[in-house]
């Protein structure tokens, strides 16, 4: 999953998008992000927060609970939540990184992360929510068609790679063995027409 901030103002037929905005996505490594079109294309859902030379801190809350995404943030230094993006279906997969970018695009900005606490949080599943969160291996949302990434081939073993190797071997001998005698009788034949 990425979050992306950008700045500026974009005009895009009818509709305008000011920035900063946020923008969220899931990614199983197979898509890119459309920087003509602000990850338009592969956007889960996304909102405004003016968020410049503030004299306060502002905070963003990034929840994943039972395949449920939202995000929140607090940018009036009210510490008030106010909700920023809200999609359920969202299938991650354990042991996979969080990642966060700063795009600015055609404006000169600085954003600054200034920290990122991570907590697990417990939840209580029914066995056969435990089943399905177990069984997710790739990122995916539902109702969202991801470009399927092909598999990585397993490793070969080391009898595997040894018997690769010996048969590489004994053709490669079997071939030259064959190309001498066929040489040889090439040879034989050519000084026979002399004679």
């Amino acid at each position: 999953m990425g979050m992306a901030w950008r700045s500026g103002t974009q005009r895009i037929g009818c509709s305008q998008r000011v920035f900063p905005y946020i923008s969220a996505m899931v990614n199983n490594g197979s898509l890119s992000y459309d920087h003509e079109r602000d990850g338009r294309p592969t956007e889960l859902g996304g909102c405004t927060a003016i968020v410049r030379n503030l004299h306060y801190d502002t905070f963003l809350v990034i929840r994943y609970v039972k395949r449920h995404l939202t995000i929140m943030m607090d940018i009036d230094g009210k510490h008030e939540w106010r909700d920023c993006i809200e999609v359920p279906g969202v299938r991650l997969p354990r042991g996979y990184y969080f990642g966060t970018s700063s795009i600015t695009g055609d404006l000169s900005d600085n954003h600054d992360v200034i920290s990122l606490k991570l907590f697990e949080l417990t939840v209580e599943r029914t066995p056969e929510e435990e089943k399905l969160h177990r069984d997710v291996f790739l990122p995916s949302v539902d109702n969202m068609k991801l470009p399927e990434m092909t598999a990585p081939l397993p490793p070969l073993s080391g009898l595997a790679l040894f018997l690769i190797v010996f048969f590489s071997l004994v053709f490669s001998v079997f071939a030259i063995v064959i190309g001498i005698i066929l040489y040889n009788k090439w040879q034989e034949q050519s000084r026979k027409r002399f004679y």
